[in-house]
């Protein structure tokens, strides 16, 4: 017995010594406390909701809303659900933030570069750009676009019109395709040219390397994927065909209309978000040591082949975390929406659909794990694209 002892001490000891082992524990033991802190919480949530008369649970989802939404994407009246409120935000919410994540890109990388123009005026109005729209409070440019700018425009008779656009006060109007069948091949024939542009690109990166000729897969793959669906659509009796907008009354009728609330919130986020972008693009390309660029001058190539080719590809390993963050922050400040009725997910939901069921909990969580899993999706897609991007040192 005494023998078995003495060999279970030096067994406990080791065990002890092993950090490996003692993390594990450690953080089994945070975990357990952490877990035991929201029980509690969760418990004495609970408690208190029975307490005062308050029921909890999701069934409130099943109810008639009783209400009506300025925008919606999908078929949505005041007779649907709130499980269907929910939905309208939801799709609100990533549409406007879609779209400014994609001005806010371009914007970004067009003023980043016009910062480091050696044109004189081109370097200082990017630069009056960036610390005029950097340093006003997002709340107030939304509030600027739409009670200040908006207003500003005509009345539907009086419409500033581009080809079959109008653009009034009351929003934005432009054709809305109307698919028929046989559009589908269309879409096939779209995506066979997509795919066939990218195996072409890498056979063009393979020859480069293995040769030192390069190929013209820009040109290559525009030609794919604007031709190929152009063939098909064509073989297939040209299956779509628009919705014009027209004006009836007072105001337009048919096409699609984008709501003021709609265009003012994706314009302020964007171009809010771009003044960020443009110093990230800035100092990644500052990076780029500028031997880099004599190398790529000895070498025949002219500015903007340098800048592309070059320079760009380098700067995206310093860009692209710091790109991460301002997609994060401009997804989350798109909760600023009700400011000007706006219908996404906070003003339809964690707003109306709260004040109407009272059902708090239920629903601030929820709207919470939607903001958590859009994050986590837009980090997850970034990160497989800067490992996508990086430098791969040889």
């Amino acid at each position: 017995m005494t023998e078995q002892s003495n060999d279970e001490a030096p067994a406990a000891a080791s065990f002890w010594r092993d950090p490996r082992k003692r993390q594990w524990i450690f953080q089994i033991l945070v975990l357990a406390l952490v877990g035991l802190l929201f029980a509690y919480i969760f418990h004495n949530t609970l408690f208190n909701l029975e307490k005062r008369g308050i029921s909890t649970g999701f069934d409130f989802l099943d109810h008639e809303a009783g209400f009506n939404i300025l925008m919606s994407l999908i078929p949505y009246d005041e007779t649907y659900t709130y499980g269907r409120t929910f939905l309208v935000g939801l799709l609100n919410t990533l549409l406007v933030s879609a779209i400014g994540i994609v001005f806010a890109t371009i914007i970004g990388f067009v003023v980043g570069v016009a910062r480091l123009s050696s044109n004189w005026i081109i370097s200082r109005l990017a630069n009056l750009y960036i610390e005029v729209f950097r340093n006003i409070p997002l709340l107030l440019q939304i509030l600027f676009w739409y009670f200040a700018i908006l207003p500003l425009l005509p009345h539907p008779r009086h419409s500033i019109q581009i080809g079959e656009l109008f653009l009034n006060k009351r929003g934005l109007y432009l054709p809305k395709p109307v698919f028929e069948p046989g559009f589908g091949w269309v879409l096939a024939a779209l995506g066979l040219a997509v795919v066939a542009s990218i195996l072409v690109a890498r056979w063009a990166r393979r020859r480069q390397e293995a040769t030192g000729q390069p190929f013209p897969v820009f040109w290559t793959s525009l030609g794919l994927i604007v031709f190929l669906p152009w063939l098909v659509y064509g073989l297939a009796g040209f299956p779509l065909s628009w919705d014009l907008p027209q004006l009836r009354g007072f105001n337009f009728r048919g096409g699609l209309g984008v709501i003021p609330e709609l265009f003012a919130l994706a314009l302020a986020l964007s171009i809010y978000t771009a003044a960020y972008i443009a110093e990230i693009v800035r100092s990644g390309i500052q990076s780029v040591s500028h031997g880099q660029t004599e190398a790529a001058y000895a070498l025949g190539l002219k500015r903007g082949q340098t800048l592309r080719l070059v320079i760009i590809p380098q700067a995206m390993r310093v860009i692209i975390p710091q790109l991460t963050s301002q997609y994060l922050n401009l997804t989350k400040n798109s909760s600023l929406a009700p400011a000007i009725g706006y219908p996404d997910l906070v003003a339809v939901f964690a707003g109306t659909t709260l004040n109407q069921t009272g059902q708090a909990v239920e629903i601030i969580g929820m709207t919470m794990g939607v903001y958590l899993f859009i994050s986590l999706a837009i980090s997850a897609f970034m990160n497989w694209y800067n490992k996508r991007m990086a430098l791969v040192e040889r």
